[in-house]
């Protein structure tokens, strides 16, 4: 056990250069530290307030206060006439380990589609924006929220959505991100007697389980270079489908005017519903803006969105824009099932988009990805020349279209075996594949490393 000529070295290296306001909390986190690593044992006795704050030149207040804390957290217990010890662990009773997890793969080259640069997320501004949100929050915010989304960011988003996409955003709800979003409406839609949904083919494999999850069957169909073939969904019995229709996921392309307009017309007809994931729509490069087809129609398309790609998957925002025949029971089910999103997030964000620190992020992003999508271009161009690149006017990846007859599945697999996370094309077909493929993300990889990848690539796909 140490001697309480030590606690000075042993718990706080160099009190002096703490602030004198900050001393108690130094001490109580030295302290704490110390016991949960262990250098401070169970049982371990404590100097006196009176001896610590002698040794570390600290009022006794101070001491004792910081004594109190931990005693009330209960690394330590005190009792009368027999001093300070170190308690058993916290709450007096052995922390149980948590079960393992299965361990992420640890890529060499991640190229999987659908993440952004995280080390680029603007933590300064959220920071600051965090501090500046909560302090617009009342005391009455701070309770059970609204479970629609907190007025604020609703009213924010309203505008902005306005403004950048167009969209008649009176009905914003707030969600946990797209995937919330779908799984809402999906409940929404199946406690309405829909029992199917139409998806693009290929698509997202997470957009498929979660309908399927909630009582929806998805209905695959095909996508060319003008998006979802529309004309096909008469015959699929459904009165419902999934649409990412400014950048189709994967395969990057538009579904164009005239299929957007069939599109409204057979919900119409059929008294169903269209939802529009606006996926990758704020980042584009070689293309001005594609409108939404919720502009056409808002009655029959519910716009989903998020800010996944833009800031960061881990904030857990997203929005609907719900048609008022709808609304109330989203908002129920939103209700039932989690009482709403934190308003912490939300009003953060809220002064970001009121702030226009959410549009500089965009528009600084926007450049970092052009100038990594340029680069594997280039790259591909040079070591891979037969592989077509498609998808690449906007969004944050590109699919490479292998020679035929290639089995992307089988150079995926080898791939992996280099280190090299490039999902095949046919991973993401329901029914059949288009053409054998790779899906290539491209924002979370640095320039020079993008090109060490694909020179990898090239390597494994030439033996």
């Amino acid at each position: 056990m140490p001697g309480w000529s030590t606690f000075r070295e042993l718990l706080v290296p160099d009190l002096a250069e703490t602030g004198h306001g900050r001393r108690g909390r130094t001490l109580e986190a030295a302290v704490r530290a110390a016991i949960r690593d262990g250098r401070l044992p169970q049982g371990t006795r404590l100097p006196s307030t009176r001896d610590l704050a002698g040794q570390l030149g600290l009022s006794r207040g101070t001491v004792s206060a910081a004594y109190a804390q931990l005693v009330a957290e209960g690394y330590l217990k005190a009792k009368h006439g027999s001093g300070t010890t170190v308690a058993t662990t916290p709450a007096g009773s052995e922390v149980a380990a948590p079960p393992p997890t299965e361990p992420r793969p640890r890529w060499r080259y991640d190229l999987r589609p659908g993440v952004p640069a995280l080390s680029a997320f603007p933590r300064a501004e959220w920071q600051s924006a965090s501090k500046a949100g909560l302090a617009t929050l009342t005391d009455d915010d701070l309770g059970y929220p609204d479970p629609a989304g907190l007025p604020a960011l609703r009213t924010e988003l309203a505008a902005y959505l306005g403004r950048v996409r167009a969209v008649e955003a009176a009905d914003v709800v707030i969600t946990h991100g797209v995937a919330e979003s779908q799984s809402l409406i999906a409940r929404v839609l199946k406690a309405a007697g829909h029992h199917s949904i139409a998806v693009e083919d290929p698509t997202h494999p997470g957009s498929s389980e979660a309908l399927q999850a909630h009582g929806l069957r998805p209905v695959p169909i095909p996508v060319d270079e003008d998006g979802m073939r529309v004309d096909l969904l008469p015959r699929s019995g459904c009165r419902a489908v999934l649409v990412t229709s400014a950048h189709q996921f994967p395969l990057g392309v538009v579904l164009s005017p005239q299929r957007r307009r069939a599109l409204v017309a057979w919900a119409r007809e059929r008294d169903g519903y269209v939802l529009e994931d606006d996926y990758d729509a704020e980042h584009r490069y070689d293309r001005p803006a594609v409108g939404t087809t919720q502009v056409l129609d808002r009655d029959r398309v519910v716009y989903l969105g998020s800010v996944s790609k833009v800031l960061a998957p881990a904030i857990r925002l997203g929005w609907m824009v719900v048609p008022a025949a709808l609304r109330k029971r989203v908002v129920d089910h939103k209700r039932l099932s989690d009482l709403g999103c934190s308003p912490l997030p939300q009003a953060a964000f809220a002064h970001m988009l009121r702030s226009g620190g959410y549009d500089r992020h965009l528009r600084r992003s926007r450049q970092l990805y052009r100038r990594r999508r340029d680069a594997l271009l280039e790259a591909v161009e040079s070591a891979l020349p037969t592989w077509r690149p498609h998808g690449v006017a906007a969004g944050l990846h590109l699919v490479l279209r292998l020679p035929d007859g290639t089995d992307d599945a089988a150079l995926q697999e080898a791939l992996s075996r280099r280190g090299i996370n490039a999902p095949a094309l046919s991973g993401y077909a329901l029914s059949t594949s288009p053409f054998p493929g790779l899906v290539v993300g491209y924002a979370a990889l640095s320039v020079d490393r993008l090109r060490a990848a694909v020179a990898e690539i090239a390597e494994v796909s030439a033996t």
